[in-house]
């Protein structure tokens, strides 16, 4: 992946708009709302001046005419769905938005300091917002590659970067997935699973879905890694959930996707899944099988429907995800959060 050429234009890109509109052009509205955190915004975006930490993002969406208004944050985060209001409807929400450095990959670049939101949709209309630093609040932590990645550019989109939306004020997510890796690098390098562990609190859900590049792994190697991951998180009083790999676009002449390329069976025979489905159940880690549930998907849809959630239209790339796609991907992790109580279900969209 061209991580280098993405990451520049992301970066122009958030500069672009933040620049688009001055503040001293707020509207009417927004500038009878001064004090209220609008002072930190314009028209399409809002920036604000705080340390890397865990904030509480209270809204109020609408206006004189009718709206709808979605927000995103740092690396392409969708951190609120695109919100409907009528002509001169107000409605609140709110969600907990987790600020690091780097505010995306872990290995990738920087960012922009603070915290900075764009405002998206069809029509945003933003009446109100506060931001409110939180010391303690329930965590999501990825541990992941880059099909659940914050991806810095269009136009990839990893599932993590799409599961705050999901989620109610008061559970956060940080991502620390990073592209390319495999367990393998996640465990060796120190910007990785060494800077997660110490952030992990008790009760802090660790999602675990690492294969893909796990392609010249031998099997051994690869269980004891996932086993040496839950270990890590189990000493720091959080909960690992063992994800099986999301499957890879390649249909076989039936339309099936019963194929090793597809279902994550690597050069030397191992297949992933049935390894992580192992180590799960001998360890008694929560499991979700987003192998078998994107295989049942995708297959559902069939070979053109399916090229929507992946790349094909746009590079021929049948394993990382569309903004859709991630999307997609995405609400099946949510729902079986809920359905396996991993989340309170008040914490969820």
């Amino acid at each position: 992946m061209r991580r280098t050429l993405i990451a520049v234009l992301a970066t122009l890109t958030v500069a672009t708009a933040l620049s688009a509109t001055p503040a001293s052009s707020a509207t009417p509205a927004q500038a009878g709302a001064r004090g209220a955190g609008l002072e930190n915004c314009t028209a399409t975006a809002c920036h604000f001046d705080v340390a890397p930490g865990t904030y509480d993002v209270s809204v109020l969406l609408g206006g004189s005419a009718a709206a709808s208004t979605g927000i995103t944050g740092e690396t392409r985060r969708t951190l609120l769905p695109e919100t409907a209001t009528a002509a001169g409807e107000r409605v609140a929400r709110s969600f907990t938005v987790n600020v690091r450095t780097p505010e995306g990959e872990p290995t990738g670049p920087a960012g922009t300091p603070g915290l900075d939101l764009t405002l998206g949709g069809s029509a945003p209309a933003l009446a109100d917002i506060r931001v409110t630093p939180v010391r303690h609040t329930r965590q999501i932590f990825l541990v992941g590659d880059s099909t659940s990645c914050d991806q810095p550019g269009d136009p990839y989109s990893g599932w993590g970067q799409q599961l705050p939306q999901y989620l109610r004020k008061g559970l956060s997510v940080a991502n620390y997935a990073d592209s390319g890796e495999s367990t393998v690098s996640y465990l060796d390098n120190p910007a990785l699973f060494a800077t997660v562990q110490p952030l992990i609190r008790k009760g802090d859900l660790v999602l675990i879905q690492l294969a893909h590049n796990d392609k010249q792994t031998d099997e051994a190697t690869y269980r004891a890694n996932l086993e040496t991951l839950v270990a890590g998180v189990r000493d720091r009083g959080g909960r690992s959930v063992l994800l099986t790999p999301i499957v890879r676009r390649w249909f076989n002449a039936d339309g099936t996707l019963n194929n090793g390329t597809a279902l994550l069976v690597n050069g030397l025979g191992v297949d992933h899944p049935a390894v992580t489905r192992s180590v799960a159940a001998a360890h008694g880690v929560p499991l979700i099988d987003m192998t078998a549930k994107t295989k049942a998907l995708v297959e559902s849809l069939g070979v053109e429907a399916s090229k929507a959630l992946y790349l094909y239209n746009e590079k021929r790339d049948n394993t990382h995800t569309s903004a859709h796609g991630a999307t997609v991907y995405a609400d099946l992790v949510r729902d079986e959060l809920v359905a396996q109580r991993l989340v309170p279900r008040g914490l969820v969209r």
